[in-house]
């Protein structure tokens, strides 16, 4: 499929950057994982010197122009950082916006119970650009003008307003104080929208974050503040409806629709906006998408702990009413249309164990297209194929670095795939270890910070490292526990980690003899 070609292209193309990023700026603080969270920093920027420049300005024709040259000649140490702050973040945030939109599209982060978080994005993009266009209008210098006339021929198009408003800007005395008045109070009515858009944008993750990591914050406030020092935002001169603007700096970031009207239509350029709206809105089912099936409970073994429940990334599973008369209050409930198939839920449950013998190996909480009796079979197979020795098992998460060419390449190596590493109990560390599967184990995940399942590295972390249930079990050797932490196109890094640890382990006692002497 075409799209498909375009994602892997863009994939690669970010994977490459990001790479680049995490040397500058290291894996924690790579702006690329954070631009939601930086989208939103960016919005309490705008929020909080907008509040300041509203104080100030002076919504009439006349004096709207003088209050915004007063801020930026006379206060220029406070109202004139201020207005240029303004500007600058509310760049940003188009800015990043843009890329996050572009690369949660590269890695199929909307398709299946993901669409909602995509559907309600796009009218954040709408509503951000619409403010931007209102506050450029209060200006009232020969940019916002233009941007006036612009729109109000864009809005004249559509057959819902009786009176043209273009006739508003036809002569000086055509225009009102009251207009101003009713601009003033949509650039501060659609914000006020747009924050309780993205309230809903987020409903559906658990644990949303909105917050970046706070060197990462802090170095963002002070690059706008010195670019706002070093590059003020300036007026191009008083508006003078008595003339037509000639010549005028667009901001690329905004306005770059509007030089199409001296090429196209008014209805032209909303063809443009209406066919990529729709377009962008019907991308998660582009093209339909084969969904495995969602987890599913087994009531006979749980025992409604709640951990699930804890560890769901996208608040899929939850507590309901018990219905099977066993001795627990609860048990429980997974809705299929929120749940993206990752596995965590079963990597946090109790009684997925591979050591079960005596029954089938059926968890309270499982996947049944990818379950975990077909895991620990998958694993026993793998362990069978190793030969050397230093013999190291790869649990691979399907979004991390490529890790199917060990198994063609190399004898004392095999992988075996996961739909996310927190889809793995702890408990399979140690039985690959103790039953002597394999010498060494390592857990292959996605980029730090930046889980495909949002939070499955973080959760996995904190189970080897005993901090967070299911635990991995004391005994277990951590020296034979190895993290590799890559993009997709890293696979060479993969390997490369692989055969570095399969040196160090292979002068070392064998992992089951390890075991027994901490046993004992």
């Amino acid at each position: 499929m075409a799209l498909d070609s375009v994602k892997a292209f863009l994939r690669t193309g970010f994977g490459r950057l990001e790479a680049v990023l995490d040397r500058a700026f290291g894996s924690r603080l790579n702006p690329l994982v954070h631009l939601g969270s930086l989208g939103f920093f960016l919005y309490w920027i705008v929020a909080v010197s907008g509040i300041y420049l509203y104080i100030v300005f002076d919504t009439s024709v006349v004096d709207a122009y003088r209050s915004v040259q007063y801020l930026t000649v006379e206060q220029w140490y406070l109202g004139g950082i201020l207005r240029s702050l303004h500007r600058y973040a509310s760049d940003g945030m188009v800015l990043f916006m843009a890329v996050h939109i572009l690369r949660e599209f590269a890695l199929d982060r909307l398709r299946g119970a993901r669409w909602f978080t995509w559907l309600t994005g796009a009218p954040i993009l709408w509503l951000l650009y619409a403010s931007g266009i209102t506050g450029y209008w209060l200006v009232w210098d020969k940019l916002a003008q233009y941007v006036a006339i612009v729109t109000s021929e864009i809005l004249d198009w559509l057959p819902i307003f009786g009176d043209p408003i273009a006739r508003n800007f036809l002569t000086p005395k055509s225009l009102d104080d009251r207009f101003f008045s009713l601009l003033v109070f949509m650039h501060i009515a659609v914000p006020l929208i747009l924050l309780l858009v993205l309230w809903i944008h987020l409903q559906r993750l658990s644990r949303p974050e909105t917050n970046p990591p706070k060197r990462l914050a802090a170095g963002m406030l002070a690059m706008l503040l010195a670019l706002s020092y070093v590059m003020p935002a300036t007026s191009q001169g008083p508006a003078d409806l008595a003339t037509v603007p000639a010549v005028v700096g667009l901001d690329w970031f905004y306005l770059p629709l509007y030089p199409l009207l001296d090429l196209w239509s008014a209805g032209g350029v909303w063809l443009i906006f209406l066919a990529g709206s729709a377009f962008l809105m019907v991308l998660p089912w582009l093209p339909p998408l084969k969904a495995a099936r969602p987890a599913t409970i087994d009531l006979d073994n749980c025992n409604g702990c709640t951990r699930c429940v804890e560890d769901c990334p996208f608040n899929a599973v939850s507590m309901g009413p018990r219905g099977d008369g066993l001795p627990f209050a609860r048990q429980a409930v997974v809705d299929p249309d929120l749940c993206t198939r990752c596995g965590i839920c079963v990597g946090a449950c109790p009684t997925a164990t591979p050591f079960r013998r005596a029954s089938a190996l059926v968890p309270g909480i499982d996947l049944p297209d990818r379950s975990l009796a077909r895991l620990r079979a998958a694993v026993e197979a793998a362990g069978a194929r190793l030969t050397g020795p230093a013999r190291v098992l790869v649990l691979a998460c399907d979004h991390g670095a490529a890790s199917a060419a060990l198994d063609a390449c190399r004898a004392s190596a095999a992988a075996v795939a996961l739909p996310c590493i927190a889809a793995l109990p702890p408990s399979f560390i140690d039985y690959v270890l103790s039953r002597g599967v394999a010498d060494g184990v390592v857990l292959s995940a996605c980029r730090e910070g930046d889980c495909h399942a949002r939070f499955g590295d973080r959760w996995m972390t904190a189970r080897i490292d005993r901090e967070r249930d299911p635990y991995l079990r004391a005994r277990v050797p951590r020296e034979r526990i190895r993290w590799v932490r890559a993009l997709p196109v890293q696979g060479a890094a993969l390997a490369h980690a692989v055969d570095a640890f399969a040196a160090e382990i292979a002068a070392e006692p064998a992992a089951g003899a390890t075991l027994d002497r901490r046993a004992g």
